[in-house]
């Protein structure tokens, strides 16, 4: 059985938690955002008429008379949290439950604590709009069965066959919601996002935004997964911040490494740096005064080969983003810093790029400097063009093996050695 109920029909069914099921793992985070989209939800809900907020999907095995929660345990128990907190004399099946593991104990009270600081400044007014909500705004598809695999079947293609949405889909969604009062804005930011290759879109977050964001700041980077979309949900139109104040007079000039206003500036956004990493990688196949860098990167193809390329590629567009110039000094030196990282290590892996970005591992490298934030923090662009990179054999590394064509190819660009006859 299909249904859409209210959340406060919901949280009064004869609900329970099985043996089977994982601690309740939900931190204070996960709450903040579950408070933030009611809140939005709310608001939306006197805007428009008969607006609906759907939390998700819940997954229901009935058992003589007893609803088993077989998928949505971390949001109800979140939402009875909140739903005690409003009306302490609520009383439901579920709240009968006491939680023997460590971990449930520890988040359930934390979450508590959390809804009553959330809720401590927000009035008595605003505390009955929530607890109404629970009826007339919030709801969720609940899928009820009666026999266990059919259950387990449904949760499985919900969490494992199910394509999961890629965290920029979930940005995608975020913005728009942003735009819901700009309708016209909307579909044209739609139509322009759907027009562009979903594997670009991706590429664009996975291998360079979202890893200059965290270079820049001289922090590991990790993979763009949904857990990271804060990243990039930029700052509340309406917010009164001074930060956000100066956000959007900058807006539409963008910084990789500064938030934008939420909306229509994510789209913008996005289309802005897609064309500013193809107009990157087409001056450096282009223009004759990177033949020879251009010449380098066409030569090999190896996994550690591209794991340098794109660290060039991604200080490149980090120099150009702030300065807006293709100094062949600076291209120069970026380009060497990249690429030695190749000449030093023999198994060359991310992790390796990860701490080289950041100036990490100063035995291992030949050039530890920490280029990101340097660009990030430079007045002008000749303290790139500038910069002191070693095209040197760090200590220990007296051979370099099977990169000693790329290592001689390095000496050349730099004009410490003069390419032979064959032009190396």
């Amino acid at each position: 059985m299909v249904e859409i109920l209210s959340i406060e029909a919901l949280l009064n069914k004869k609900l329970a938690i099985p043996n089977y099921q994982r601690p309740y793992k939900w931190t204070n985070k996960n709450m903040s955002d579950l408070l933030e989209d009611i809140n939005i939800a709310i608001a939306d809900s006197v805007r428009f008429p008969n607006f609906k907020y759907r939390i998700g999907t819940v997954i229901l095995h009935e058992e003589d008379g007893i609803l088993n929660i077989v998928d949505g345990q971390q949001r109800i128990i979140s939402l009875l949290l909140l739903r005690s907190y409003l009306e302490p004399t609520f009383s439901c099946d579920l709240l009968q439950r006491k939680f023997d593991d460590k971990e449930s104990q520890k988040n359930i009270h934390s979450n508590a604590v959390f809804v009553k600081d959330w809720f401590s400044l927000k009035g008595k007014d605003y505390c009955n709009k929530t607890l109404d909500a629970f009826a007339s705004v919030l709801e969720a598809v609940v899928i009820t069965v009666d026999k266990i695999h059919e259950a387990f079947q449904l949760f499985d293609s919900q969490n494992t066959r199910g394509k999961a949405l890629d965290p920029h889909d979930l940005l995608k969604a975020y913005h728009l919601r942003a735009m819901r009062e700009e309708p016209y804005e909307m579909q044209h930011a739609v139509t322009k996002w759907e027009a562009v290759n979903t594997k670009a879109i991706r590429e664009l977050f996975d291998l360079y935004l979202f890893p200059i964001w965290n270079w820049s700041r001289r922090e590991k980077t990790s993979s763009f997964t949904a857990k990271e979309i804060d990243t990039y949900k930029g700052i509340p139109e309406n917010s009164n911040y001074t930060y956000a104040k100066r956000a959007k007079k900058a807006m539409p000039y963008f910084q990789l490494t500064e938030p934008i206003i939420e909306g229509g500036d994510f789209f913008e956004m996005v289309e802005h740096y897609l064309e500013l990493l193809s107009d990157v990688k087409k001056e450096i196949a282009s223009n004759e005064h990177f033949e020879t860098i251009s010449a380098i990167l066409n030569s090999y193809d190896s996994a550690g080969f591209n794991y340098a390329k794109n660290l060039f590629y991604c200080a490149a567009m980090c120099y150009y983003d702030k300065f807006h110039n293709f100094d062949e000094q600076a291209l120069k030196k970026l380009f060497s810093w990249a690429l030695m990282l190749r000449v030093d290590l023999e198994n060359l892996g991310y992790d390796s790029v990860n701490k080289y970005a950041v100036g990490d591992y100063v035995d291992r490298y030949s050039n530890v400097i920490p280029v990101f934030s340097i660009i990030c923090n430079a007045r002008v662009h000749t303290e790139i063009s500038n910069l002191q990179i070693k095209v040197i054999r760090s200590s220990g590394h007296a051979q370099v093996g099977k990169w000693e064509p790329l290592y001689e190819q390095l000496l050349v660009l730099n004009g410490i050695k003069e390419a032979n006859a064959n032009g190396q």
